[in-house]
């Protein structure tokens, strides 16, 4: 497919054009930040012009049915009830204004995997010191398969007291895609509610979240669905949504939700406005190709560099689907949090090779991002830092 957005050619042909991406980088981050196509910013700056040119009349006259009308884009597009999906800044808001909803009592648990984000733990354990709830972690094997992931989980579930657990759509640290449908419909039969994240999902893969029924769901759009940033949504069951509470009074809280949580003052909205422009931009170039193209790259990403890393090819995991991969890094390296930064800061400056390095239970990883402005050059490039870095 191919047409023209904002004055810009989309095409598959051109498609590294859509992007303002500094040529001597190679950019496998796309998972951190993502990148916005270059209609999208086009988009959003005519959206900024508009707001500076009379911010009064953009701000008061009909702002929120314009929010109103990406909020039901959006949920379209995520296959969610437009009555229970609210736009918010990112995945991260999103968890927070559900964990900081959900009612919670001493003593009451609070169920979590070790392959979460660091700042979703971060927020249960506050969640948990208001509450005197209680947080407990499942340990999840990095090559687990999907039957064993849903018994793990089920067997840490304590009934009467496990009241909340919160899985990933797509985890960030280990690029996995869990079952979530599976896991949502056990927990739900056993009265333990779910929050899903899904930061990595939305654009990433096909989502139906009508299908998946989690108590809530949280996902950026501004990483796999093009939109600037920050554009994210929260996805809301009917049993929960006249107790949803926005993380800031705005004169939309009699409104109650989606529209309470989508109002907190003079912010800058054009990011949402423009986002259908972002999920356009991916329709043109066709999820399909797209998704299949980044798998792809992922794949050849994966052994190209742990082939330079001399990592055990029986330590590689994938999950096909996700557009990204994990390297396992030699024992000793970057295996803690500073040692993760001070890799990822070496490939950036002394390569021009931005890509995530983490540190997880022990062991440092690398995290490669595929997106459709990646070739085979910008993976090899990689490899060949590694191997200057590492010495191997």
């Amino acid at each position: 497919m191919s047409g023209t957005i904002h004055g810009v050619e989309v095409s598959w042909e051109r498609v590294r054009d859509l992007f303002r991406l500094d040529p001597a980088v190679a950019y496998l981050n796309h998972g951190g930040f993502g990148a916005v196509p270059v209609p999208v910013q086009l988009a959003q700056q005519r959206l900024r012009d508009e707001m500076e040119a009379n911010p009064r009349a953009f701000f008061v006259r009909g702002l929120m049915d314009r929010i109103g009308h990406v909020r039901r884009h959006i949920a379209t597009f995520l296959g969610a009830d437009p009555a229970g999906t609210a736009l918010v800044p990112n995945a991260t808001a999103g968890l927070q204004v559900a964990l900081g909803s959900f009612p919670l009592a001493e003593g009451e648990e609070i169920l979590l995997t070790d392959h979460g984000y660091g700042t979703t733990l971060f927020a249960a354990q506050r969640r948990a010191a208001r509450t005197g709830a209680v947080i407990r972690e499942v340990d999840l094997p990095l090559g687990a398969a999907d039957d064993e992931m849903v018994e793990l989980i089920l067997a840490a579930v304590r009934p009467g007291r496990t009241r909340l657990a919160v899985v990933d759509h797509v985890s960030s640290p280990t690029a996995r895609l869990l079952p979530v449908a599976r896991i949502v419909a056990a927990l739900r039969a056993r009265g333990v509610a779910v929050l899903v994240d899904g930061a990595h999902a939305a654009g990433m893969l096909p989502v139906d979240l009508a299908a998946i029924g989690a108590d809530f769901w949280v996902g950026n759009l501004h990483k796999w669905a093009f939109t600037p940033r920050p554009t994210a949504a929260l996805v809301v069951a009917p049993e929960h949504r006249t107790r949803i509470e926005p993380l800031i009074v705005s004169w939309e809280q009699p409104a109650g939700f989606p529209a309470a949580v989508e109002l907190a003052g003079t912010l800058d909205y054009t990011a949402w406005l423009a986002a259908p422009t972002g999920i356009h931009v991916l329709r043109t170039l066709g999820p399909d190709r797209v998704r299949r193209h980044n798998s792809e790259l992922a794949d050849y990403a994966q052994l190209t560099v742990a082939a330079a890393v001399r990592a055990d090819p029986a330590e590689l995991t994938r999950s096909e689907p996700v557009s990204m991969r994990i390297v396992p890094l030699p024992p000793g390296v970057a295996d803690t949090v500073s040692a993760a930064d001070g890799l990822r800061d070496r490939l950036s400056a002394e390569h021009g090779c931005e890509v995530a390095v983490n540190a997880w239970r022990g062991r440092g990883y690398l995290r490669i991002s595929a997106q459709v402005y990646n070739t085979k050059a910008d993976v090899d490039r990689l490899a060949k830092a590694c191997e200057t870095i590492l010495g191997r």
